[in-house]
């Protein structure tokens, strides 16, 4: 009867010490990651998860396929790092500097990116769901076919960003500087573009249904062929635009400045137009809610 308590006894010490041990044996291997890192200034596919990198130089280092997840690397230099690959789902790199670096297919889900700096940074295929990234410089990067669903770019600078084929469904970009992006081809469906600079961007093929882009300064973008179905683009400043066989279906263009654009081909059905300024516009084939138009055709 002793025997089999003191059995019964170990066999429960063993069990529950399991998960202690497992937790310390975790941590000291981030520890020697994070000494080995310290050294090589690279620590390919490690695991970093949790890490205080606070303010740290890590201009240059090769975190290819590293775990970070839940990271603190606010105001640390990433110049140039490599971190294709990597996962830093939830890491703070808030005010972060991650000038050229690549980050190819990283994932980046409910990251904290606000005010950092990514210009012409590589986020080629990269996930940033949900990310913050208020206020932060993506001039000149490189999104193509990045998922930014949900995310938070209000305020923020991409001048010149190619976005072509991203997916920017329901994201807030309020106020955010896009002039001379190339977004042909991306999702914007739902997207919040309210005060946005979109002048000169190349929104071919995009996806803007129902997206919002009050007073968004449109001037001389391209539209051609978009989808503009039931946008809100009340007030929006849209002079020498090409919206070339676009769809605006039901859209709401109370105000907007249509003087010189391009409007042959589009679909104006049901599209909200008071009091818009259309002097100069190129109606073409156009369907207006007066019918079709052609007063704009050249003979």
């Amino acid at each position: 009867m002793i025997l089999k308590t003191l059995l019964t006894a170990l066999f429960f010490v063993f069990v529950f010490s399991q998960p202690v041990f497992a937790v310390e044996s975790e941590d000291a291997k981030i520890a020697q990651n994070l000494l080995k890192f310290n050294a090589l200034n690279a620590c390919v596919g490690c695991d970093l998860s949790r890490v205080n990198l606070t303010k740290a130089n890590l201009t240059g280092a090769d975190l290819r396929y590293a775990y970070l997840g839940k990271a603190n690397l606010t105001e640390a230099d990433l110049t140039g790092a490599n971190l294709s690959g990597a996962v830093l789902t939830r890491a703070d790199l808030s005010k972060a500097n991650l000038k050229e670096a690549d980050l190819t297919g990283a994932n980046l889900t409910g990251a904290n990116l606000s005010g950092a700096v990514l210009t012409r940074a590589n986020l080629k295929y990269a996930n940033l769901t949900g990310a913050d990234l208020r206020y932060a410089y993506l001039g000149k990067a490189n999104l193509t076919e990045a998922d930014l669903t949900g995310a938070n770019l209000s305020g923020a600078v991409l001048t010149r960003a190619d976005l072509i084929e991203a997916n920017l469904t329901e994201a807030d970009l309020t106020g955010a500087n896009l002039s001379g992006a190339f977004l042909t081809g991306a999702n914007l469906s739902g997207a919040f573009l309210r005060e946005a600079n979109l002048t000169g961007a190349d929104l071919s093929k995009a996806n803007l249904k129902y997206a919002t882009l009050h007073r968004a300064n449109l001037g001389k973008a391209n539209l051609t062929e978009a989808d503009l179905t039931g946008a809100h683009l009340s007030g929006a400043f849209l002079r020498e635009a090409n919206l070339t066989g676009a769809d605006l279906t039901g859209a709401d263009l109370k105000e907007a400045i249509l003087h010189r654009a391009n409007l042959t081909d589009a679909d104006l059905t049901e599209t909200k137009l008071k009091n818009a300024e259309i002097k100069g516009a190129i109606f073409c084939n156009t369907k207006t809610p007066w019918g079709l138009d052609n007063s704009g055709c050249k003979k």
